[in-house]
């Protein structure tokens, strides 16, 4: 075996016969790296048919017709969650729309090498094409330890390369291998007890008789995998009922013998794996008893200093997000104002022009302003896992996590929020529970991101008392900080809430830590841009289709000026062009004048267009919680993003180009009062019930059409813009209703 293996090596073909390449193994063996050397990274992501897990694939270099396809970690073919199943499925070809492979390159991290080739051996137990690749190896020999390739190869019967892909080593050897024919492997050496052997031997037999068409060793693996998992047990429930019948009844007999079926592999292969790494594995020389990571790791996962470190890290990362991408943001604001000012310079007045300005390029300007948070979050969390120090993370936080049925892995997701929903969503992708990672995304929304800022400027400083509190401490600093408290509390009760709701079994803590490494920066930046434009291009098309939507709302049907406005608008206009004498001060007054009867135009348009009717028709079901019919309307403009209700609000009161920082909005929302009973419209209390209410609310197309991508389904965004708004509904009426009873 060992001589056709070698002898494999270097048969070369011009053109791979090969159309397709699946890229398996463990978590951090450097699986990612391996695929993107062999496509080149060009990539092409995905997901698969009827899940939300990611499927990244792309051609092989110089072979446009070989697809290379990264398929998600795994640590065994037992598949214990959703990213598990799909691997298995892929490599046993049971997914829909999927070619069956034909290799498998197996990537083995060499420093862990007996528990890396626990996947690898399962692999080539299958009977498949399968060259594996063992990875890292400059760490091992850092670690004083060599490993006999020859002989490695021997043992499993089939090709191993060696590399250090992060440097590029061994990729020549692993493309000549993919230009031959990779031999079928034997079957590895390892053995299950007599009594689980003649289980798994009958259930192939039973499973031939079913499917004819799937090869010996085929049938043997999907018998020993389907009596160790419920996952594929249930798969097969909606093919062969008597397969089933037969898995259930093998179990039985195997447990009225006390037998542990479920451990009978893994105990199997170890022990043969055991034997096969002491005798492919030699000193080279001895090391030190602590190693670098060693050193690092006694400080920052230390149970005092490494929150501590982890809090700093956060802030800085949190820091960044909130305050670097901001010029950026305003550059890009700026750039889509000045663009539309120069359509309406070009083009003349009218619907199209309307529609171009305020629907397309203010669309357009909704998907892009995201884009400097999206980088910079990204930027981190690459740079964070290929240090190693992502793993840390979540090891550091996981206790306090688990007390609201969620783990370490949500930490950063849920942090990130602070900043946006939509970068923190995409954040979860590092998780590997997909029960968790639900959890994550249907709470992330709560956490008070920096679109809600805008909001909260506005009314704490319009209705909120600027006197100081205690200390340096005044009310409207401390009111700014308990709403940021208060979203991030419901957010904790929410996690705690839902997990007893969607029960699953509870997450094992099992987390690799990884050497710290230098940062592969080309790596770093392509991660960025990589999901920038997914981003780009897959969010930003639902951000720009309910921006259109919603520009239509607020303009149609259309309404026309009052005729004494429109003749003062004419005088007006009259004047301004036909004589040329005027002073300044004269000048300024008419186009001062013009300017309020376009506000007061766009106003009644907003009043009569669909958004305002529906205002005034959610109006009964608002008054409950102090908001009449404008701030409706300005609720349902925010939808798109949660800083347009300030424009809405300016537009409904007649105050061109308002923002947080307006002193003219503030006014007018100070002195509004209710054209039935002359009170104030904006109380204190009033205020305080719409930044509850904001707190709580999902008031973001963009966060839900995120959510939809990540998620592959529009169900689980409706439930969590259902819940988010019944809470926000509810305590803004606690607020309102509970402040009027007692007399505030």
């Amino acid at each position: 075996m060992a001589e056709s293996c070698h002898e494999t090596e270097f048969t070369v073909s011009a053109d791979p016969k090969i159309k397709s390449v699946l890229i398996a193994g463990n978590p951090n063996s450097g699986k990612s790296t391996v695929f993107n050397l062999l496509t080149g990274m060009r990539q092409r992501i995905g997901n698969y048919p009827g899940v939300t897990v990611e499927r990244k694939s792309g051609p092989l270099l110089g072979h446009e017709h070989v697809e290379v396809v990264d398929l998600p970690g795994s640590y065994s073919l037992n598949p214990k969650s959703l990213d598990e199943q799909i691997a298995y499925e892929a490599i046993a070809s049971l997914l829909p729309g999927e070619v069956t492979p034909d290799v498998i390159v197996c990537v083995v991290n060499a420093t862990h090498l007996e528990r890396n080739l626990y996947l690898a051996s399962q692999i080539l137990d299958m009977g498949l094409p399968t060259v594996v690749v063992l990875n890292m190896m400059d760490e091992l020999e850092g670690e004083g330890l060599k490993i006999n390739v020859a002989q490695l190869q021997d043992e499993l019967g089939a090709p191993v390369i060696p590399m250090v892909a992060t440097r590029g080593e061994g990729l020549d050897e692993l493309r000549k291998i993919l230009s031959g024919a990779v031999p079928i492997p034997a079957r590895t050496g390892w053995n299950l007890s007599d009594e689980v052997e003649a289980v798994i031997e009958s259930l192939s037999v039973k499973l031939g008789e079913i499917r004819p068409d799937l090869a010996k060793r085929r049938r043997r693996s999907e018998s020993l995998r389907t009596l160790n998992s419920d996952r594929l047990l249930a798969k097969w429930e909606r093919e062969s009922e008597e397969f089933v019948r037969a898995v259930l009844a093998a179990r039985g007999e195997l447990d009225d013998v006390q037998i542990n079926y479920s451990q009978a592999e893994v105990m199997g292969r170890y022990y043969w794996l055991g034997k096969v790494v002491a005798r492919v594995t030699s000193k080279l020389k001895e090391v030190k008893a602590l190693t670098v990571s060693d050193r690092l790791d006694a400080v920052l996962i230390h149970r005092v200093f490494g929150p501590i470190i982890f809090a700093a890290i956060l802030l800085l990362v949190f820091q960044s997000i909130f305050s670097w991408a901001t010029p950026a943001m305003d550059l890009i604001e700026l750039g889509m104002l000045q663009l539309g000012s120069l359509v309406r310079t070009v083009l003349p007045p009218g619907m199209v022009t309307d529609l171009l300005v305020e629907g397309v390029i203010a669309g357009v300007g909704n998907v892009i302003l995201f884009l400097p948070q999206i980088l910079l979050l990204f930027f981190f969390l690459s740079l964070m896992e290929s240090t190693g120090y992502m793993a840390r993370t979540a090891f550091i936080m996981d206790r306090v996590m688990r007390r609201v049925g969620l783990t370490g892995g949500s930490v950063m997701p849920m942090m990130s929020g602070f900043a946006c929903a939509i970068p923190a969503i995409m954040a979860t992708r590092t998780m590997d529970s997909q029960r968790d990672r639900l959890l994550t995304i249907l709470v992330v929304p709560l956490m008070s991101c920096s679109a809600r800022l805008p909001v909260y400027t506005l009314f704490i400083a319009a209705f909120i008392p600027s006197e100081t509190l205690f200390g340096p401490f005044g009310y409207q600093g401390v009111t700014m900080f308990s709403l940021y408290i208060f979203g991030t509390i419901t957010a904790f009760v929410a996690a705690g809430v839902l997990s007893r709701i969607f029960k699953g079994p509870n997450s094992s803590f099992v987390i690799e830590l990884p050497p710290y490494r230098v940062p592969q920066w080309k790596l770093v930046f392509w991660r960025m841009y990589d999901r920038a434009k997914v981003f780009m291009v897959t969010a930003g098309k639902i951000i720009f289709v309910f921006s259109i939507v919603i520009w239509f709302a607020a303009s149609f049907p259309r309404t026309e000026m009052p005729i004494e406005a429109a003749e003062q608008r004419e005088i007006i206009e009259s004047e301004l062009n036909q004589n040329a004498d005027l002073s300044v001060d004269r000048t300024v007054r008419l186009e001062t004048e013009l300017q309020e009867l376009a506000n007061a135009e766009a106003s009644r348009q907003i009043e009569f267009s669909l958004i305002g009717q529906l205002g005034k028709f959610i109006e009964p079901v608002m008054r409950p919680l102090g908001f009449d019919w404008k701030l409706s309307a300005g609720l349902l403009s925010a939808f798109a993003a949660r800083e347009v209700i300030i424009g809405a609000l300016g537009t409904i009161y007649s105050v061109a180009d308002a923002d947080e920082n307006s002193l003219a909005l503030r006014d007018h929302l100070k002195n509004a009062r209710d054209a039935r009973t002359g009170q104030l419209v904006y109380r204190p209390l009033v205020a305080l019930s719409l930044l509850v209410f904001f707190v709580l609310a999902l008031q973001c197309s963009s966060t839900l059409a995120i959510a939809k991508r990540e998620l592959n389904s529009w169900k689980w965004p409706t439930f969590m813009w259902v819940y988010m708004t019944t809470l926000a509904y509810l305590a803004s009426l606690a607020v309102y209703q509970g402040g009027s009873a007692l007399g505030f």
